[in-house]
């Protein structure tokens, strides 16, 4: 996703798809190869042209890896806007309405101008959260989970400063992001709109290989699943429960294909802390012919003198 890009990206890729190349020239109304290896109006690190010109690498990467191997993948996922290129592999659509989706996408994200974003390092995903709840600040909201110990805030850029001093205290390190906004959070809800509205414009195909979203960490819906891009604009990108998902169903073989290897580091972390948890889980599981499942209700579900017999009875 955005990120992973870097000047010369997809050179091994350009001269080999002149056709492709052509329609990407053609939609965008400029030269993607002129763009990825010579920039020469330093537009590659900006939301609109960042989010085609890395749905067009990573494209090529994967058409290139699947003649190679003439294999398709059992499981696709990406992190933000790769998430069309998964859904790409998957045949959701055909390489130039993906590479309209994301340009539609790049454009409405970067009119987006307000707030910032913050990454979290160094301290659990739970601490993170105990943290936010203790803040109760509406301004403060998950963007990614990007691992166990590394979380990006998005928000109020004022209000997210402020939170730092809290992170630090439980020894988090604390950096901000060089973005224009706070994307994934509910400050893109003009953007996710106007996005709903581009979408109705498209029709999408059943997938034919599972797509594990972002914004549920769970498999898509074969199909109706257009929503499910909107929201992810505005939705936390739950990247540590994707991979743990994987680990979950079997899969032993992960390969991150596109620029870089962002994905590829963030994995080898997340699968250091599942494997640490499982050695941690020496004692035996104990199975019950009768389960018992407790539930928990959450807002709205409170009302006045609820609790009073605990608190007159219970020592605890």
């Amino acid at each position: 996703g955005q990120g992973a890009q870097f000047l010369g990206m997809g050179e091994e890729y350009f001269d080999q798809f002149p056709e492709l190349v052509s329609i990407v020239d053609s939609v965008l109304g400029y030269s993607i190869k002129a763009l990825c290896l010579q920039d020469p109006h330093k537009h590659l690190n900006q939301t609109q042209y960042t989010q085609p010109a890395l749905y067009t690498v990573n494209a090529l990467s994967y058409i290139t890896k699947a003649r190679t191997t003439d294999n398709k993948p059992d499981l696709v996922a990406g992190h933000s806007l790769g998430e069309y290129n998964a859904l790409l592999a998957a045949g959701a659509f055909d390489f130039e309405t993906g590479l309209k989706l994301v340009q539609k996408r790049g454009e409405l994200m970067a009119k987006a101008n307000q707030g910032g974003m913050l990454a979290v390092l160094g301290i659990d995903i739970g601490l993170v959260r105990e943290i936010l709840a203790q803040l109760n600040d509406p301004r403060i909201q998950l963007a990614n989970i990007n691992s166990a110990k590394q979380t990006i805030l998005s928000g109020d850029m004022a209000a997210l400063t402020a939170s730092c001093h809290y992170f630090e205290q439980q020894g988090a390190k604390c950096v901000p992001l060089k973005v224009s906004a706070a994307f994934h959070s509910t400050y893109m809800r003009e953007a996710r709109e106007e996005f709903i509205a581009y979408l109705r414009g498209f029709q999408f195909r059943p997938l034919e290989i599972p797509v594990v979203a972002n914004l549920t960490a769970l498999p898509y819906p074969s199909v109706n699943y257009q929503q499910i891009l909107a929201d992810q604009i505005t939705g936390t990108v739950k990247w540590n429960d994707t991979i743990l998902l994987m680990f979950n169903s079997g899969v032993e073989d992960i390969e991150e294909v596109g620029p870089g290897n962002v994905l590829t580091k963030l994995t080898g972390f997340i699968q250091s802390a599942y494997e640490d948890e499982l050695n941690s889980k020496t004692e035996p599981v104990i199975e019950h012919s009768n389960n018992l499942l407790f539930m928990y209700g959450g807002q709205g579900f409170h009302y006045r003198n609820m609790g009073r017999e605990l608190f007159e009875h219970s020592q605890v």
